[in-house]
């Protein structure tokens, strides 16, 4: 993969029918404008499953050698020391899913169970492609995938704590009244809104954004730009499932309200730790990107924010909103 600044213009018919070598011709740039894309007139479960069915792709036939050249002789220490936090931030990421959307899962009509089988697939997918990616070219040592997952623990980077054990809070929650819709609005709210709709994308502009610029970890860039296209689908599907359940229950509108309060107050207090700039972004293009996906995903699904959460982003985010 050569190294390219511009992104390539694409349209969304190429990236959605694209193979996994087709995604070194694509600018991750445009496969994170095409999980949004779709948001203003969502597919019903049973087309984004048949979706699913046409974008499966073999994480086996990703080949890492190129990517464990570039890891050991290519990229700078402080380089690997970010790209391996944020790398595995995501790794652990997409491991938790496997154990939590099953609870999700549970209280869920038969067409949305036959899509969420796919995500869970797809997250299966993506833990194997993270495991590929340590061992094969950051050269952890071989063993099982809880082996793999135990010797990266240390390096996952500490951008936005407490939000993954909020999502297990509401998750347990969940477990013990699958059907309670006020439930499975706050996961919703949590897991597809911010942790995939937010959170995820900006580990996909960081790290891809970063083997594009520089032309390194083709396997690596290949495999996460796929990724990218797969939360397309789960994003897709939940802010769906947030739209139509707010629709019924117009009331429900204050769970995700109060599940937001509560992130942002996390984030607020635990401030940006994480710093990405060796990898060509800093912490206030994160912040930027962050706060414009979640205000754009809710504009676009028709949920507007109260003036309180209004207010709260404006003072927190005023080279955004121009408060």
């Amino acid at each position: 993969m050569q190294p390219q600044q511009s992104a390539v213009d694409v349209g969304d018919e190429q990236i959605s029918h694209s193979d996994l070598e087709g995604f070194s011709k694509i600018h991750i740039d445009e496969v994170i404008e095409y999980v949004n894309s779709g948001l203003r007139s969502i597919p019903p479960p049973l087309d984004l499953y048949r979706r699913y069915l046409r974008q499966r792709w073999d994480v086996y036939e990703l080949d890492f050698t190129q990517d464990r050249i570039d890891w050991a002789e290519r990229m700078t220490d402080d380089e690997l020391d970010v790209f391996q936090r944020v790398a595995s931030g995501f790794h652990h990421g997409e491991r938790n899913v496997e154990a939590e959307l099953p609870t999700f899962m549970m209280g869920a009509d038969e067409e949305d169970k036959v899509f969420i089988s796919s995500h869970l697939e797809d997250e299966a997918r993506h833990t194997v492609f993270f495991d590929r990616f340590f061992t094969e070219a950051v050269g952890l040592d071989e063993g099982s995938l809880m082996d793999v997952l135990d010797s990266s623990y240390e390096l996952r980077s500490n951008a936005g704590p407490g939000v993954t054990g909020l999502l297990s809070y509401v998750s347990d929650e969940l477990a013990k009244d699958p059907y309670n819709p006020r439930n499975r609005v706050r996961y919703a709210t949590i897991y597809h809104l911010f942790i995939e709709g937010v959170g995820a994308l900006s580990t996909m502009k960081i790290t891809p954004g970063y083997c594009r610029r520089r032309g390194f970890l083709p396997a690596y860039y290949k495999g996460f730009t796929a990724t990218c296209r797969d939360e397309a689908r789960h994003v897709q599907y939940g802010m769906g499932f947030l739209q139509d359940s707010i629709r019924k229950a117009p009331a429900l509108a204050e769970d995700v309200y109060e599940m937001l309060r509560t992130i942002l107050d996390m984030n607020s207090a635990n401030g940006n730790q994480a710093s990405f700039e060796v990898l060509g972004l800093n912490t206030e293009e994160v912040r930027r990107f962050n706060i414009v996906q979640l205000t754009r995903k809710l504009a676009d699904v028709g949920i507007p924010l109260p003036s309180d959460l209004q207010e709260v982003i404006n003072r927190m985010y005023p080279e955004v909103t121009g408060g």
